[in-house]
């Protein structure tokens, strides 16, 4: 079964379009690789949480702030595809 991905976000702080932008992003990136991308809303506030397979893969809490694109695609790749190239997502 292929890994799915949920993005867990706070509604009260009009998160929503970002959840799903990053989910589009995600998904136009990892076609191949992803069974699903889901959005949750949370019910605790200011969350915004990025599990893959019910593991938490990026917590904006813990880092401080939110997650680039970038860092989520590449966080991502190297557990679901390794050897998968993101073109430029991987320049530094």
């Amino acid at each position: 079964m292929k890994p799915r991905v949920t993005i867990e976000y706070c509604p009260k702080c009009g998160w929503l379009l970002r959840a799903a932008w990053m989910a589009q992003e995600l998904l136009t990136t990892f076609v191949e690789e992803l069974h699903s991308v889901e959005l949750q809303p949370s019910e605790v506030g200011g969350s915004y949480i990025i599990h893959l397979d019910g593991e938490i893969l990026m917590n904006r809490k813990d880092l401080g702030h939110f997650p680039e694109i970038k860092e989520v695609k590449q966080l991502l790749r190297d557990r679901i595809a390794p050897e998968k190239s993101l073109g430029h997502s991987d320049r530094k």
